[in-house]
């Protein structure tokens, strides 16, 4: 079982600070503390509350052999993100959400072959054949391919679950999730809308210590499910 992180320990992760009182958004009202200096402060118990939530629900789903896909595009999540999905098998998302991932995988599956493809073409001796502008478009396009999906290749199928490191920036991933039912789990700033989020964790989603600490924690509870999930089929 993952121990969950003490007061002290979210605090040491700058956890509680949220964004200027002007920026934030009245459905957090109920995870607000207080404000300091014009910022606002999340109250540390009740992420506490909705990180067990959360965790709880997320070794239920990777023990039932749900497909969980990562979400951080900001720039101080996106190695982050994508360090923790690696850590733990899982798919992730860190350049930019393409629209239709959920709604339309058909689409981003094609993206997956046109990779594979234009992969495939510049180690083949087709290649030698190219001049030499061309195959630096072709490696342009890879490269952006890599960015858009590279981390999503080894899915067969549409996202299951949704890990998003913030909801308020992570918006569009969130709507297409919620056309269909598929359940999030987000990080909730002080600017966030929580009702969109089936398990919202009020949090610093901003702070890299901060985003480090969470993206961790679903790595391991990820790990440690999918470990029961291998003895209890045994």
């Amino acid at each position: 079982m993952v121990k969950l992180p003490t007061l002290p320990e979210l605090l040491e992760a700058g956890v509680h600070f949220g964004h200027k009182t002007a920026r934030w958004n009245p459905k957090m009202k109920s995870s607000i503390f207080a404000s300091k200096s014009g910022v606002h402060i999340i109250n540390l118990e009740k992420t506490s509350e909705q990180l067990k939530a959360a965790l709880d629900f997320l070794a239920v789903e990777t023990k039932a052999g749900k497909k969980i896909v990562f979400v951080g595009t900001k720039k101080q999540a996106q190695e982050i993100v994508k360090k923790a999905a690696e850590s733990c098998g899982m798919p992730y998302v860190t350049a930019r959400w393409l629209g239709g991932t959920i709604t339309n995988f058909d689409i981003v599956q094609k993206a997956f072959k046109k990779l594979e493809r234009a992969k495939l073409t510049l180690q083949s001796k087709e290649a030698e054949e190219l001049t030499k502008r061309d195959k630096v478009l072709m490696q342009k396009e890879i490269e952006k391919g890599e960015r858009l999906v590279g981390g999503l290749v080894s899915m067969q199928k549409r996202p299951e679950v949704l890990i998003l490191i913030g909801a308020y920036d992570e918006k569009n991933a969130i709507a297409e999730a919620n056309m269909v039912g598929i359940p999030t789990i987000a990080l909730t700033d002080s600017n966030s809308d929580p009702k969109k989020v089936t398990y919202p964790i009020a949090a610093n989603d901003d702070a890299t210590k901060s985003i480090s600490l969470f993206t961790e924690l679903f790595a391991k509870v990820i790990r440690e499910s999918t470990t029961q999930k291998v003895v209890t089929q045994k």
